[in-house]
């Protein structure tokens, strides 16, 4: 049985060394006190539809924000689902106001899109404001125990059928750029709204794997785990996790090249569950969001209530996110092309 609450890892991937950093900063008093948020209230977007992972993290934040933001205001979570988060993205950088009012849970994976050259990345990852993540990742890519394939070396063989929830999310891109790097033989099913709606798929056998979170995956479905029903067949991440029986994919590169790419198709697992705000915000605004952030995920009421929810939490604050965003799209430009071209 996997035992959540061991973390015993080590590093890998240069990209990811700069994870080290990326710990929430000390919080300081708020300024601008008297810009109150509670005449408008709060609206936290959801880039995806109700039960999944962003879900879960989208609510349980938006349960406890307000209440460190000046005027301690109501907050609303509202789904937004389309384009693998890309339709909230879209609209948190050009309709959302520029107040702090407005913010959003995109997908890990979504601030790739447009240096990528995703269809339907109509925004600027370096000109949002990055206001924090409560965690970072570990991606897998597991199947069901009916399926040919139950090893990374029968996926070189004979093809998965797996869900997916759109474009800009892990569980289409991971598996696509794995087809053209590696040679893996993954089918994609698109038109889903929520990984909840893929396990279903499984379930029926309509589809036999998902590529996704694995702290998601395993809090909604541990006893397949447990049980064998679900076999990982890799992990990726910025630290290899002990608890999941199965090898890095960055172990499984054939060339120095491969790992590097590997390493810029990963990188949004060191972005974790990333809240946004919109560009051009007043630097007082910024300021007080990006606190509020750093305040509710220290907060003892959110913490009991991410681990009821089985969400294990380690923050990275906005700045340090805004950074690493940088360094992301600092990737030499023919990686990016290569692994853009990958994933559309």
């Amino acid at each position: 049985m996997f035992d959540r609450a061991k973390r015993h890892a080590r590093p890998v991937g240069s990209t990811f060394a700069i994870l080290a950093s990326c710990l929430i900063a000390p919080l300081s008093p708020a300024s601008a006190q008297d810009a109150t948020f509670a005449p408008k209230g709060v609206t936290m977007i959801i880039g995806f539809g109700a039960g999944g992972g962003y879900d879960q993290w989208g609510r349980v934040v938006a349960r406890h924000i307000g209440k460190h933001l000046p005027g301690k205001p109501h907050v609303i979570a509202q789904n937004m689902p389309g384009g693998g988060s890309f339709t909230a993205a879209n609209h948190i950088f050009t309709v959302a106001p520029k107040d702090g009012t407005v913010m959003a849970i995109i997908a890990r994976d979504a601030p790739l899109g447009p240096i990528s050259g995703m269809a339907g990345a109509r925004f600027d990852s370096q000109k949002l404001t990055w206001v924090g993540s409560p965690t970072t990742e570990t991606n897998v890519c597991f199947t069901h125990k009916r399926a040919k394939v139950q090893n990374f070396s029968d996926l070189l063989q004979h093809e998965l059928i797996i869900g997916n929830t759109g474009a800009g999310t892990g569980t289409y891109t991971y598996p696509k750029g794995l087809n053209g790097l590696l040679g893996t033989k993954f089918r994609l099913v698109s038109g889903f709204k929520a990984s909840t709606e893929v396990l279903l798929a499984i379930d029926r056998g309509e589809v036999d794997g998902l590529c996704e979170s694995w702290d998601s995956a395993y809090g909604k479905r541990a006893e397949a785990f447990n049980d064998g029903t679900f076999k990982v067949l890799f992990q990726a991440g910025p630290t290899v996790e002990a608890e999941i029986k199965a090898p890095s994919i960055f172990t499984l590169a054939k060339t120095a090249e491969q790992k590097v790419a590997l390493e810029f198709l990963y990188a949004g697992q060191g972005i974790g569950r990333p809240f946004i705000a919109p560009p051009d915000m007043p630097a007082d605004r910024i300021k007080l969001v990006r606190e509020a952030f750093n305040a509710t995920v220290r907060d003892p009421e959110f913490l009991a209530d991410a681990k009821k929810g089985n969400l294990d939490v380690h923050p990275v604050d906005g700045q340090k996110l805004e950074e690493l965003i940088r360094r992301i799209y600092a990737t030499p430009k023919h990686i990016v092309e290569q692994v853009g071209a990958l994933i559309k």
